[in-house]
């Protein structure tokens, strides 16, 4: 009989994430302002509604589907009071919608592969699958400065968080301080994932120039072997001079950036220690964490299991890969559910399209077990 795995719930997927200590008091008291403020206006239209709900789930002693989570505050405190309204119709949607199955015309966030590339092989990543990997299949590339400006045309003013990264590295892009630059005062939550090894002076003055609210150096242990053994091909000391270089730029140059570094590793092995990693980052970044490590480097090969709730991405956010496709996950890797690829309609129409529609149908009506590879996918 097939047993059924622990879920990975989305919206816990950190182990524990240790940052500097946020205002609690103070972001409570702005969310209540801006929460009188809406009162006192009255609008009726959709994003005003959605933000009063969001400033009453706030403020709610024993609010549960919607709460101040320590990275939360630490992400609001280094907003202007002009940007929260903008910051909770986003924050809002991306929590409570993908829990509630409530869906509106844009994804809460959009995640855009610059590059399926990466020039390490982490032991727990789908970059260890040769038939992944291997050119001739054709999943390898990298996108065209011309239809990640479209994207992003398409995104501004619809959503407010863009995520940098998906199956690849994002730094290997020769054009990626130019993709940087275009997001400019285009979203609140810009974040961008990395190794941390492609780093040089360009890059780190393109990402603290453009207000990446979010950037996460991916490490899952603070010496050796431990690092190596986990990020196949990556060097420690490398990663850690470049976010050393990130760290001292920003101080010099970037006095008062609101850009929030954080490392992040995957929960793997035994052997990882928070604490040691806490010790060895924390003078360099504002947050260490460690999330749940998730089967991804072989979904398709993972038994079917007996989980039926709905998976939360369908309603979270969507993926654009290099070439176009877009995506539910990439925890499907290869792409086997797309819905459509960008080249051919706008994100907008395929994230409502009849494809995306019978997939959520189909999780809904409990029946991800019929969708190959969400049968052997343990996210809900």
């Amino acid at each position: 009989m097939t047993t059924t795995p622990a879920v990975y719930d989305k919206s816990s997927s950190f182990v524990e994430i240790r940052r500097t200590h946020p205002e609690h008091a103070s972001v409570h008291a702005r969310i209540e302002a801006l929460g009188e403020r809406m009162e006192s206006v009255g609008a009726t239209d959709y994003r005003s509604a959605i933000v009063r709900e969001a400033c009453q789930e706030l403020l709610a002693p024993d609010a549960a589907r919607f709460a101040l989570r320590d990275f939360v505050i630490d992400e609001i405190s280094r907003l202007e009071d002009e940007e929260l309204e903008r910051y909770l119709f986003y924050r809002f949607r991306y929590e409570v919608f993908p829990v509630e199955h409530r869906l509106d015309d844009f994804p809460p966030l959009l995640q855009i592969e610059p590059t399926s590339i990466c020039n390490f092989r982490c032991v727990f990543c789908y970059q260890t699958d040769t038939a992944y990997t291997n050119p001739k299949n054709g999943h390898m590339g990298l996108m065209s400065l011309e239809l990640f400006k479209r994207v992003v045309d398409e995104a501004e003013g619809r959503c407010e968080a863009v995520t940098l990264a998906s199956r690849g590295e994002p730094t290997l892009h020769k054009q990626f301080s130019e993709m940087v630059d275009y997001l400019a005062g285009k979203f609140l939550a810009i974040k961008i994932n990395t190794n941390a090894s492609m780093l040089d002076e360009a890059k780190c003055h393109a990402i603290l120039g453009a207000g990446v609210q979010t950037l996460v150096f991916s490490a899952d242990a603070a010496s050796e072997p431990l690092y190596s053994r986990l990020r196949v091909r990556g060097d420690l000391e490398q990663v850690l001079g470049n976010v050393r270089l990130f760290h001292d730029i920003r101080e010099k140059h970037y006095p008062h950036s609101r850009t929030i570094t954080r490392v992040s590793g995957v929960k793997f092995s035994d052997e990882q220690d928070l604490d040691e990693m806490e010790g060895f980052w924390r003078d360099l970044v504002d947050q260490v964490a460690l999330v749940k490590y998730n089967p991804w480097e072989n979904t398709y090969e993972q038994p079917v299991n007996q989980i039926d709730s709905p998976c939360s991405e369908y309603w979270r956010r969507a993926f654009v890969l290099w070439d176009g496709t877009m995506n539910p996950c990439d925890t499907d890797y290869k792409a086997t559910l797309t819905p459509g690829n960008v080249k051919d309609g706008s994100v907008s129409a395929i994230w409502r399209g009849e494809r995306y529609e019978t997939l959520r149908r189909l999780h809904l009506a409990r029946k991800r077990r019929g969708v190959e590879p969400c049968s052997r996918c343990t996210v809900v």
